[in-house]
């Protein structure tokens, strides 16, 4: 079986090398390993041990921030160094401060983890919520370094639980520790023997509670929304703002914060087609005179989002309709009850949100706007999203506290 996964990794390297042709993403991907070890010997003694986190994207950074942050608190000392697969994480999160070097974690084969673990000789690994690298966490086991998975999730459909997943289960057995979101996780563990895991819940809920409790002003978001009841639509995709578009028609009285999860000018051009009473948060924030009769505002910027949320009455959570919906914590820590597409079933979170009655799921626009005017009618909504977000911290420390026994 691992001449066939060396073979898929090879494969997938190759077709990322032939998309970079001509797409955007794939062409970071590539480019931020060009070099890649010759990057990371300028930044990088060998000889001085650091802790590694790696995250897959930026939402996983954002998962494991808390983890991270609450560590250099503790350990000013320790040096610590990250990677990322996917440039949507790199790219915006390459400058962060509290990392002696960042980089993009180079394919996994067996020659790239000995010559990276090597390179960061990490006295402590840290995975957030998934990625399983078989020659990674090999050679890590090898070298008798610590590897720990924090806020993992795991569901009976993945390949570990499948009879012929005893390859991707040998993976798993290099894991010194799980720290999991829920019991079916502990429970799907111990059915393949895995014993060593905890439940810790989501680092997320640590994380969006603390960024609520200390909200950004947005001058410029305040001045557009003006006393108008505000509704947000984040990290939305293209058959989410069409819904989206729909119920601004028929609310004329509602202000629309759209924040699009891609903001390539195509997309943006064709977010601006769909909302002819909206416009760009670039031209509203840079023109001398406001333009005050715009219900819709399309932000075509990164990195505001989880601010916006503090502005809004209700929030729409993008990717429903694709792979699978983006944060919807960000929005209910600041109270605002929440709207999805239904591709939610590996999201605990949402789960709950809808059990507890803070949250729907939608598939046209009909049912958005059953969901729009339920959610809208009874402010309690809110407050039980807020509520139940602040119920679920705590697992920063927990998971540092035994991180400590290593440190």
């Amino acid at each position: 079986m691992l001449w066939l996964y060396n073979i898929a990794i090879r494969l997938y390297g190759l077709i990322i090398r032939i998309f970079s042709i001509f797409n955007t993403k794939a062409s970071l991907f590539i480019k931020g390993r060009h070099h890649i070890f010759e990057q990371i010997a300028k930044k990088i003694n060998p000889n001085t041990p650091h802790i590694w986190f790696h995250f897959a994207s930026l939402g996983e950074f954002e998962q494991g921030r808390p983890v991270l942050e609450l560590l250099k608190e503790q350990y000013p000392q320790k040096r610590i160094v990250i990677t990322f697969f996917s440039p949507s994480g790199y790219e915006i999160r390459k400058n962060y401060p509290l990392a002696d070097g960042i980089f993009y974690l180079p394919l996994d084969t067996r020659a790239n983890a000995q010559k990276l673990i090597s390179a960061f000789k990490p006295e402590l690994a840290i995975f957030t919520k998934y990625e399983y690298w078989h020659h990674y966490f090999k050679e890590l086991h090898n070298k008798k370094i610590p590897l720990l998975i924090i806020s993992g999730i795991f569901r009976p459909n993945q390949i570990f639980f499948k009879p012929y997943g005893a390859f991707h289960r040998k993976i798993l057995s290099y894991v010194s520790h799980f720290f999991v979101q829920n019991e079916e996780s502990i429970a799907l563990l111990k059915s393949i023997n895995i014993q060593n895991a905890t439940l810790s819940g989501d680092t997320r809920f640590d994380r969006v509670a603390e960024n609520a409790a200390k909200p950004r002003q947005l001058s410029t978001i305040e001045k557009f929304c003006g006393d108008a009841p505000v509704f947000i639509a984040g990290s939305t995709w293209p058959s989410d703002e069409q819904l989206i578009a729909s119920i601004s028609k028929t609310h004329p009285d509602w202000k629309f914060i759209v924040a699009p999860h891609e903001i390539g000018i195509n997309h943006i051009n064709e977010i601006e087609k769909l909302f002819p009473h909206g416009i760009k948060y670039s031209t509203y924030a840079t023109a001398d005179q406001k333009s005050d009769s715009a219900q819709v505002l399309i932000i075509d910027n990164i990195g505001m989002l989880s601010s916006l949320y503090a502005y809004g009455k209700i929030a729409y959570i993008g990717g429903g309709f694709g792979v699978g919906i983006h944060n919807t914590l960000e929005a209910a820590a600041f109270g605002l009850p929440v709207i999805f597409g239904p591709k939610y079933d590996k999201f605990q979170e949402a789960k709950d949100l809808i059990q507890i009655g803070a949250a729907k799921s939608i598939i046209n626009q009909e049912e958005l706007e059953k969901a729009f005017t339920a959610l809208t009618k009874t402010p309690e909504y809110g407050l039980i999203a807020s509520n139940y977000v602040n119920s679920k911290t705590g697992s920063t420390e927990q998971i540092v506290r035994y991180l400590s026994k290593y440190l």
